[in-house]
């Protein structure tokens, strides 16, 4: 522990007033980055969260220490933490693109509510470390993970053709490639009776394959009226 903070774990209105001061500051802190890139839950829903975890912390505290009630204190703190997750699943969304969006968000709101805890029960150490460690992995190892995402991208791969043995080979294609076939889904195609089918592949391209390549080995099968990457 730090000898800093020695004094102010004591509860009393001044240390009060510091731990909501520090929920805040690290909860908007958090909060800012997730703002800055227009995510669902930014800045103030950051503080807010930090802060009513810090309250319910400092109020299990005055319950059993100023009260005298004969409770367990980490009840309320228990709840909150399950509680979050009600928050952060607002978060989570799928989009068009079969692409999950919001974990971030919703990680960032659970371990929010979590330092603000620290804060309220006066462990100023964990929750300063905490939200440097937070701030951290969002700023600079979502850039690594840009990269890294941009090096080997999800695509959707939309194909036209005749005949069955079609999806077959391209799931070969892919095989060879070392593509990952995360789903596909094959529609049969009423236009004019003539009995084209279509399959939609939900694909994990490998960095040494570019879509272009993708689409050219399939468009020279045998069958293929038609391709594109959406």
């Amino acid at each position: 522990m730090l000898p800093i903070f020695e004094g102010w774990r004591d509860f009393t209105l001044e240390s009060i007033a510091l731990r909501l001061l520090f929920a805040a500051l690290c909860g908007g802190l958090i909060g800012l980055e997730r703002e800055y890139k227009r995510r669902p839950a930014g800045f103030r829903t950051h503080i807010i969260i930090c802060l009513g975890a810090a309250l319910t912390t400092l109020t299990s505290q005055y319950l059993a220490l100023i009260l005298g009630y004969a409770t367990d204190i980490t009840r309320m703190g228990a709840q909150v933490i399950a509680g979050i997750g009600f928050i952060g699943a607002g978060t989570i969304v799928v989009t068009r693109q079969k692409t999950v969006k919001g974990l971030t968000t919703a990680a960032g709101l659970w371990v929010t509510a979590i330092i603000g805890l620290a804060f309220g029960a006066g462990y100023f150490e964990l929750g300063i470390a905490a939200t440097i460690l937070v701030e951290l992995t969002e700023l600079f190892l979502s850039k690594l993970e840009f990269f890294l995402d941009r090096k080997s991208p999800d695509v959707e791969l939309y194909v036209e053709y005749d005949t069955n043995p079609v999806v077959e080979k391209i799931v070969k294609i892919c095989q060879a490639g070392k593509i990952r076939v995360d789903n596909l889904e094959i529609t049969r195609l009423d236009r004019e009776e003539n009995g084209l089918q279509s399959v939609l592949l939900h694909l994990h391209l490998n960095r040494n394959v570019s879509e272009e390549d993708l689409l050219r080995q399939v468009e020279a099968l045998e069958g293929v009226h038609m391709t594109r990457i959406l």
